[in-house]
């Protein structure tokens, strides 16, 4: 059929079952979003070009599906890199649709031109420059094929403004051929059986469980190989709710703010068994002594990150859709025999884990963070959509909320992305406009992408928002006031301190406060009730820390662990 380029991306996007997108218009994209409206295409307007980034990973995050932001050329497109290099740095599939100036006046630095192709190579899986419309269906087929198979991550595709209104014969591919590029499904099975041998001799061995699992949907198979071998478990930040909380084979997070047990049973193990993680550098502390006394197996989707950080002695490549399974009808025959050779080493973890728990102190005059979390656990069973912005907030969540479902906490991992939470929430309650969506936030960060308010309100989407306000940058404040002798160099938000009770009614949205402890329940209870969105500004102490912690450079078992006894 004889249609402009506007008109077939639309199309394409229809191809790929994509029923949503977020963005901001302006010169470029005029075409496009004349065509958008002509086809009544559900867009999301928020009030920033990161936002709506942001957005599109939160929707993708919570419901698994390609999220799709548009931009316009220039500070447009510029505006989204932060988002694009969110969801590179987190796998999270999005196609970034952005206009760039006419062909002919490309590369002769014209009015809000930007070479978004050469900004986002380094923090995108592809990226495209078309420049011909007969080429326009074939880069979407490959961008969203990219985005979603793999290992996860960004595409963007720059579009050249007369491409939007030139026509062509459009037909949409089939299939997808890319030279260079075949993401590996099934790896060598092989390697399985030399995976159950290591099981079959190991005294102390420790599941580690990372993103990947959530991202492959594999939390079923997860599960199920944890009952079968009843192996301890421990988890990323980006692993959590993979498995219940409540599983008693779980020892919670491990890393720089990771539990006591999950930390010393890392230092202990003989056999660590890596799924659907990176090894990051806030996991294992110092890298030499990392589960120093362990074989290492590690599980992941994408050779490049097989031996990066640490050296595994055996490797299996492939989507976790498959290995797990695989792996499973292997144990299965063994059940009995892995369980009874790990009950004393089970036994042990879990004292561990009972013994010295995650605690903080109480304090009837103050409202505490981890309460807040435990009450917000406890009111919404841990079956809500959990959302975090980046700070001590964040690992304070991580640590108190009862993770019971996959893909409930979305959060900035590997980039630590102040600014992303409220956009983050909206895309997510986009995505599950029926289940409850909760945001943390500290006041630094909410006020970085704070006009998303507007959209929230705009679409009533019912996002409940709680600051968990300590008129400071929290965790830079902490880092100060251990390691850089209580100098607290612009870390204070005292002189800037916003009522975010008003800020968010300007914004057509409820705003609520909590000063005292006995007022948290029935505000909780208050903004959970409400239809639409909600603000709660919640006063927290200036001063607290998170702990455990583990300082930078120092090994796992060398915990700084605060309220825990020592």
């Amino acid at each position: 059929m004889i249609i402009t380029g506007a008109e077939a991306i639309i199309e394409s996007l229809k191809n790929e079952n994509v029923d949503v997108v977020f963005g901001y218009p302006g010169g470029s994209v005029l075409t496009l979003y004349d065509a958008l409206y002509q086809a009544k295409f559900r867009h999301i307007l928020t009030k920033h070009e990161q936002g709506a980034v942001h957005a599109a990973d939160g929707y993708a995050r919570a419901t698994g599906k390609v999220g799709v932001v548009i931009a316009t050329s220039g500070p447009g497109a510029t505006n989204l890199v932060t988002g694009i290099a969110t969801a590179y740095m987190d796998s999270i599939p999005l196609v970034a649709i952005t206009g760039q100036v006419s062909v002919p006046l490309i590369g002769r630095d014209s009015f809000q031109e930007a070479d978004i192709r050469g900004i986002t190579t380094p923090i995108t899986k592809h990226n495209y420059l078309v420049k011909k419309v007969e080429d326009l269906p074939g880069a979407l087929k490959e961008a969203f094929y990219i985005a979603r198979t793999g290992r996860p991550g960004p595409v963007v595709v720059d579009i050249a403004k007369d491409v939007f209104a030139a026509s062509f014969d459009y037909q949409y591919p089939e299939e997808v051929k890319l030279r260079g590029y075949r993401p590996v499904f099934e790896g060598d099975s092989s390697i399985l059986d030399k995976v159950l041998a290591e099981m079959r001799l190991a005294q102390k061995p420790l599941i580690f469980v990372g993103g990947g699992v959530n991202l492959s949907d594999s939390s079923k198979e997860l599960k199920e190989l944890i009952d079968l071998s009843g192996f301890p478990v421990i988890s990323t930040l980006m692993g959590l709710g993979c498995l219940a909380n409540d599983h008693p084979q779980f020892l919670g997070m491990v890393g720089m703010h990771g539990t006591y047990a999950a930390n010393m049973a890392t230092t202990e193990c003989d056999l660590l068994i890596g799924i659907g993680v990176r090894f990051d550098d806030r996991v294992t502390g110092l890298l030499s002594e990392f589960a120093a006394k362990a074989k290492i197996i590690h599980f992941d989707i994408d050779p490049a990150e097989i031996n990066k950080n640490v050296i595994a002695n055996l490797r299996v490549v492939g989507d976790m859709r498959w290995s797990l399974p695989a792996l499973n009808q292997e144990v299965r025959n063994v059940s009995d025999e892995l369980k009874g050779q790990v009950r004393t080493w089970l036994e042990k973890v879990r004292n561990w884990y009972k013994e010295k728990p995650l605690t903080y102190v109480q304090n009837s005059d103050s409202v505490m963070p981890q309460a807040v979390v435990e009450k917000v656990s406890q009111l919404t069973q841990g079956d809500a959509v959990i959302v975090t912005d980046v700070g001590q907030h964040q690992m304070w969540v991580a640590q108190f909320y009862g993770f019971k479902n996959p893909r409930s906490l979305l959060t900035s991992g590997g980039l630590g992305t102040m600014g992303y939470g409220l956009p983050a929430a909206l895309g997510a309650q986009c995505g599950l406009p029926d289940r409850p969506v909760i945001l943390f936030v500290g006041d630094g960060g909410f006020m970085m992408n704070c006009q998303e308010l507007a959209a929230a309100a705009e679409f009533n989407f019912p996002v409940k928002v709680l600051i968990l306000n300590n008129q400071c940058l929290g965790m830079v404040a902490q880092w100060q006031r251990m390691f850089y002798g209580g100098r607290y160099s612009q870390t204070s938000l005292k002189g800037s301190a916003t009522d975010f009770v008003k800020l968010a009614e300007a914004m057509g949205v409820a705003g609520l406060r909590v000063s005292k402890p006995e007022e948290l329940e029935k505000t909780l209870q208050e903004a959970l009730a409400i239809p639409g969105p909600v603000v709660v500004d919640i006063r927290i102490p200036e001063v607290l820390d998170v702990f455990p912690m583990v300082p930078a450079g120092a090994c796992l078992d060398q915990m700084m662990l605060g309220g825990i006894e020592e």
